[in-house]
């Protein structure tokens, strides 16, 4: 990966709508090695997709929270379990198994507080080996993601 290929995925990242006329004037080359360039980064899954990104709020989704989770036990199996289980929720828009504390931090939207408690009490309640569930409740969002820094 060279310095124009990390140019092209720095432009697709910051707008997935960008086309190949486009990358191509931005780093002053023809369209015909952009697209092959993009095509490559595709085939090789740099680029693994293209997401339109939505304004949370205007959905309703006024409510982020962090959700420590610390399971009971922790053989591979009951871990592969609640993997597979959390997949269920379209309320964890991510979840990451960590080191620390806690087993998993799951990321949540939801409407308001009152769904989050229905969220926590009805669904992931619901699931065995829960130990300990810790939430966090964002009061402002300072810095969302945007793309990545490509070294």
């Amino acid at each position: 990966m060279d310095i124009i290929d990390r140019s092209i995925l720095l432009l697709i990242q910051k707008d997935g709508k960008i086309t190949i006329k486009e990358i191509a004037e931005r780093l002053n080359l023809t369209t015909t090695p952009i697209f092959e360039r993009v095509k490559k980064l595709e085939r090789d899954k740099y680029i693994t997709s293209y997401k339109g990104h939505i304004d949370r709020k205007k959905v309703g989704l006024q409510l982020i929270v962090f959700c420590n989770v610390t399971l009971n036990l922790h053989q591979t199996d009951y871990l592969k379990k609640f993997e597979r289980d959390i997949q269920q929720f379209p309320e964890v828009v991510e979840c990451y198994h960590i080191a620390g504390e806690f087993d998993y931090l799951l990321k949540i939207y939801a409407q308001d507080m009152e769904y989050y408690q229905d969220f926590l009490s009805n669904k992931l309640a619901s699931l065995k080996n829960i130990s300990k569930v810790q939430s966090s409740f964002v009061m402002t969002e300072v810095k969302e993601f945007s793309y990545l820094q490509i070294p």
